[in-house]
C-alpha cells in the first residue's frame, strides 16, 4: 500500500498544476498529502489483475484520490461536519479560510476528471469516457449520502440499520466501488466480481470507522473521535453494539474475500486489503 501511495504521489508531483502564490494552489497539494490512499491502491491492484500496468492505472488512481480529497475538504467545513483536524494536520479551512477550502475542493474535483481524460491513462477514448461517466455517478451517490446524513442530523432523527446501510453505501461505498471496478474497466473485463468485492469492502470500511470512533486513538487516527456519540448520531456500533459491529465487519470481509475467487492467487493483495480494513488503527 505504501508503494502504491508513493506512485500516486509521484504522479501528483509531476502533473499537479503550478499557479500563482494563492491558497487554492497550495491547498490542493496540502489536501492531497498523506492518508492511506486505499482507493488508489484498489485501482492499481485491480488493474493488475487484468494486465494493466501501474504506470497506466495510476492516472485513474490519482483521479479517485483527488476526488476523495475534495470530499474531505468540503466535509470538514463548518457548514458540514465542522472538523478542525484531518490526517493529523489542520483542515484546509482552518489552515487558510472557508472560501479557500471551497475553492480547493472545487479544483480537486475538476482535477480528478482532468486526470481521467488523459491518454496516458488509456489509449481508447471510449474507455476514458466510461471511467469519467462512472466516477461522475459515484460522486453523485457520495453527495446524496452526505445529504442523507445532514438531513437526518437536522431532523434530530436516529436512522434505522437499513437506513444507515443505504446512507453509507452512498457516502462511503460509492467511491470504493468505483475504485475496485476501475481496473476491470481499464482491462476491458467484466467488473461484476470486483463490484461484489467492493460492496462488501465499503460497508466493512465504514463499520470499522464507527468502531474506531469509539475505541480508537485520536493521535493514530489523525482526527477527533467520539463525535458521533456526542452528537447522538446512529452508527453501526450504536445499533449493533461493539461486538455486533465487529462481527458484522468480519462477515463482510469474508464476503469480499470470497468474491475474489475467480482471480486466484493474483488477488491476494486485495484479500489482504480487505482484512486490513477491519484491523487498521487509523
Amino acid at each position: 500500500m505504501a508503494a502504491r501511495a508513493a506512485e500516486i504521489q509521484a504522479l501528483f508531483d509531476e502533473v499537479l498544476p503550478e499557479g500563482p502564490d494563492l491558497p487554492v494552489v497550495h491547498g490542493m497539494r496540502y489536501a492531497l498529502t498523506g492518508g492511506k490512499r486505499l482507493r488508489g491502491f484498489l485501482v492499481i491492484e485491480g488493474a493488475a489483475l487484468f494486465g494493466v500496468p501501474a504506470a497506466q492505472a495510476v492516472y485513474a488512481a490519482g483521479a479517485i484520490e483527488a476526488l476523495h480529497a475534495y470530499s474531505l475538504v468540503h466535509d470538514d467545513l463548518p457548514c458540514m461536519d465542522d472538523d478542525d483536524l484531518r490526517r493529523g494536520q489542520p483542515t484546509v479551512h482552518v489552515k487558510w479560510d472557508e472560501a479557500s477550502a471551497v475553492l480547493v475542493g472545487d479544483a480537486l474535483q475538476t482535477f480528478a476528471f482532468d486526470l481521467l481524460s488523459r491518454e496516458a491513462g488509456h489509449p481508447d477514448p471510449a474507455v476514458r469516457i466510461a471511467l469519467v461517466a462512472a466516477l461522475a455517478r459515484g460522486a453523485q451517490d457520495m453527495v446524496i449520502g452526505q445529504a442523507q446524513d445532514i438531513a437526518a442530523e437536522t431532523a434530530g432523527r436516529a436512522l434505522s440499520l437499513e437506513e444507515i446501510t443505504e446512507l453509507q453505501a452512498n457516502k462511503t461505498g460509492a467511491l470504493i466501488r468505483w475504485s475496485a471496478e476501475a481496473g476491470a474497466l481499464l482491462g476491458g473485463a467484466d467488473p461484476a466480481p470486483m463490484r461484489a468485492y467492493a460492496t462488501a469492502l465499503g460497508l466493512a470500511f465504514q463499520i470499522a470507522d464507527d468502531i474506531l470512533d469509539v475505541e480508537g486513538d485520536p493521535e493514530l487516527a489523525g482526527k477527533r473521535l467520539k463525535k458521533d456519540a456526542e452528537a447522538g448520531k446512529a452508527t453501526f456500533v450504536s445499533l449493533l453494539g461493539l461486538d455486533g459491529a465487529k462481527a458484522r465487519a468480519g462477515v463482510l470481509v469474508d464476503e469480499a474475500v470470497a468474491a475474489l475467487a475467480p482471480y486466484g492467487a493474483g488477488a491476494d493483495r486485495l484479500r489482504e486489503a480487505a482484512r486490513f480494513v477491519v484491523e487498521r488503527n487509523a
